[in-house]
């Protein structure tokens, strides 16, 4: 008996192994495109890579080994972003340079002592060659680690490369105003929405070409397109693995939540949106909020696709950590017609009714208070915002960039 069941166990894995695997994706990577060309663009060369763990082909082979164990050119150099090249840091994290314990290779950090490799780190590299999974989402600082990685590539005449990935939010989502003057910064680098509708070479090609790098400078820039990826798929649509992107982005649907309560989520000393519980983006909780009455005010609402469920929890680490807070569960039901960013200021409004006396804004920090202007790329919607606290006085600043960056957008578009 106990042989079979042995047996039966191997047989299920296998199988499972093998299904996992058994269907072929719609979508081919920059990165599979680029190895099914034999690495044309890079013979010859002296490679550097930036990467971490969402850096896969379509049955999770690491981009770093694949380059590692190419042929026709040499990787010599690993760059790692934010939470580091193998995704173990904690977000916000510093990170010190270290080597790669499989290759051997130096690893740079881009989110520690320097956010912009210096001339040292590129002294013996051609191209820099950048393949991560992005989101969507102009405040997820991948996509400013890579503006700056074109900028040294201009500083030290070098080439960039972009493997290209899909846009998990889809390549029709636009949402949110642009950056203003005054909030630029790690996490609002460029003058472009909050959700922004490209995939990241598509995006590479818009900040370089629209003179979005300091000073206006051009890179020398390639982007590998992927095969079969349409602008109205979502990451599901792809037939590709969802490989998590940071340690809150773990399933297919985290960058959805991650424009739900993102920027609120900036005001980390005084509501919960989940991280630090089970449901990284999910939630709005703090003590002793009446979860019940919020869900049914949020679902008199009727915002499309979304729903909203009376939650209480105990957070692990971060706001209230060993306590126990409540609030409500979000639930996306529809994703073409949710509307993302704007769900958490309803939230806010819809607690403000509730609780008149509590003014969220007032209770949270400076520093924090800043991180939040700086996610919504100005302070003025937040200034409007507290007069009322309706989203109704805010709204048509929000969308007041959504089509116009439709339109200048739409030529750096690589797939229909």
């Amino acid at each position: 008996m106990r042989r079979l069941i042995i047996f039966s166990t191997i047989l299920f894995f296998t199988t499972f192994s093998s299904s996992l695997f058994s269907q072929s994706p719609k979508v081919k990577l920059g990165i599979e495109v680029l190895k099914e060309n034999n690495f044309d663009i890079l013979r010859g060369k002296k490679v550097a890579l930036v990467t971490n763990p969402s850096g896969v082909d379509s049955k999770l082979n690491s981009t770093i080994d694949i380059l590692y164990n190419g042929e026709g050119f040499e990787l010599v150099a690993l760059f790692g972003p934010e939470h580091g090249i193998r995704g173990d840091v904690e977000g916000g994290d510093k990170i010190d340079n270290s080597t790669d314990a499989v290759t051997g290779l130096p690893i740079y950090s881009l989110y520690g002592e320097n956010r912009k490799p210096k001339k040292e780190m590129l002294r013996n590299v051609d191209i820099i060659v950048y393949d991560i999974q992005d989101i969507g989402c102009r405040s997820y600082t991948f996509i400013s680690t890579l503006g700056k990685i074109m900028e040294a590539a201009v500083d030290f005449n070098k080439k960039v490369v972009v493997l290209d990935r899909p846009n998990p939010l889809g390549g029709n989502r636009i949402e949110g105003n642009v950056v203003e003057d005054g909030f630029f910064s790690f996490i609002g680098q460029y003058p472009i929405p909050y959700v922004y509708g490209l995939t990241v070479g598509e995006l590479a090609r818009l900040i370089n070409e629209q003179g979005m790098l300091t000073d206006g400078v051009l890179c020398n820039l390639e982007v590998v397109k992927m095969e079969g990826w349409k602008r109205e798929y979502s990451f599901e649509d792809t037939g590709l693995l969802w490989v998590p992107t940071s340690p809150h982005i773990p399933h297919k649907d985290s960058p959805f939540f991650y424009v739900i309560s993102g920027i609120v989520g900036e005001l980390r000393d005084v509501i919960s949106i989940g991280v630090g519980y089970t449901l990284p983006f999910q939630t709005f909780a703090y003590k002793n909020v009446n979860g019940i009455e919020l869900a049914k005010r949020l679902n008199n609402l009727q915002l499309e696709g979304l729903r909203f469920m009376p939650i209480s929890y105990t957070p692990y680490y971060a706001f209230s950590a060993g306590k126990t807070i409540s609030g409500v569960e979000v639930f996306i039901t529809d994703h073409q017609t949710a509307h993302l960013m704007k769900t958490q200021l309803y939230v806010l409004q819809e607690l403000r009714k509730m609780y008149p006396d509590y003014n969220i804004f007032e209770k949270t920090n400076s520093r924090h208070l800043s991180a939040f202007d700086k996610a919504m790329g100005t302070d003025k919607i937040r200034k409007e915002f507290m007069k009322n606290f309706k989203v109704s006085d805010v709204e048509e600043y929000l969308d007041k960039d959504v089509e116009p960056f439709r339109e200048l957008s739409k030529k750096y578009y690589l797939y229909e």
